[in-house]
């Protein structure tokens, strides 16, 4: 396939020089000429435009720093709208906002080009060894066309759902790495100003149960369902666990921002009635609040689970 390539930065230039591998043949432009000339020595053409790319291909990627940028490539004077014609194919691997993602589906798809969103994850070396997810959002049939383009990107290409949905996906996973990340600088600064040595502590709880589970598993038998009885782990004693931990921190002076803010949300819910409910009960207070409700189905979880 005719492969465009705009964005040879840190994650760019690996997915790029894996499409050259694949054996794709391959049109490359970056505003750092220089950063194109590992892959051009590889084989790949270069173009000097994005517009250039994308009269010369079939399929183009972006990978790019951010929405600012997208949008300047997509539509500025010598981009990708002026060079796409009807049929081609635009996905964008940028972590990007959603709603730009949405204007331009719609501005492409008004020339009868395919727009769809498929940022990654797996940093650095997932984008080197191919072992990198890629969350699409858009046309499904679109995407099951490309799988084959994608997969030399790739190993985990997975359709998430209509346009943008593949950035919001993106957008909840980062959110949420960087969330774990501020709690565990919490409660290991707790851990070590209370005596234990950190190495002697990490030993210790990555052998406990959150440290043996995937991090988005614990939203599998309570949250998604909706099922918080029988508890697995009842509110009241979860209450009881956080305010020591809680208190262990005003001992020693750390202060437990995050630690704080989940022992309120777990006196909130037992004010509720919940205390023998599971713990993960006190989630019902964020849905409240943004006016969703989340349920479902068990099987189809289990369908999920067992297709991996």
């Amino acid at each position: 396939m005719r492969v465009g390539f705009i964005g040879l930065g840190t994650m760019g230039r690996h997915m790029a020089a894996n499409l050259i591998k694949a054996g794709h043949d391959l049109v490359v432009h970056d505003v750092r000429r220089e950063a194109a000339t590992p892959h051009r020595e590889a084989g790949a053409g270069w173009a000097d435009t994005p517009r250039g790319v994308a009269e010369a291909t079939d399929v183009v990627f972006t990978s790019l720093p951010g929405p600012v940028e997208v949008e300047a490539v997509a539509l500025g004077e010598d981009g990708l709208l002026a060079g796409l014609s009807a049929g081609k194919v635009y996905f964008d691997l940028t972590t990007n906002a959603p709603g730009l993602v949405r204007r331009l589906h719609e501005v492409f798809g008004a020339q009868g080009i395919h727009m769809l969103d498929a940022p990654v994850s797996g940093g650095p070396r997932g984008a080197e060894s191919r072992r990198l997810a890629l969350w699409v959002g858009g046309d499904e049939a679109v995407f099951e066309r490309h799988r084959p383009v994608l997969e030399a990107i790739g190993d985990r290409p997975c359709y998430v759902g209509p346009i943008g949905a593949g950035s919001v996906a993106k957008l909840v996973h980062n959110c949420a790495g960087y969330v774990i990340q501020t709690a565990l600088a919490e409660v290991f600064t707790l851990g070590v100003k209370a005596g234990v040595d950190p190495l002697a502590l990490w030993k210790a709880v990555r052998q406990g149960a959150v440290g043996r589970r995937r991090t988005f598993e614990g939203l599998i038998d309570q949250f998604l369902p909706g099922t918080f009885e029988p508890a697995a782990f009842a509110l009241r004693l979860a209450h009881k666990d956080v305010g020591l931990a809680t208190a262990l921190g005003r001992e020693h002076k750390v202060p437990l921002r995050l630690a704080n803010i989940t022992l309120e949300e777990m006196t909130e819910a037992l004010n509720r009635g919940w205390g023998e409910r599971d713990s993960r009960v006190a989630m019902l207070l964020q849905e409240e609040r943004a006016g969703v409700e989340i349920r479902v189905p068990e099987a189809a979880i289990r369908r999920v689970l067992e297709a991996e």
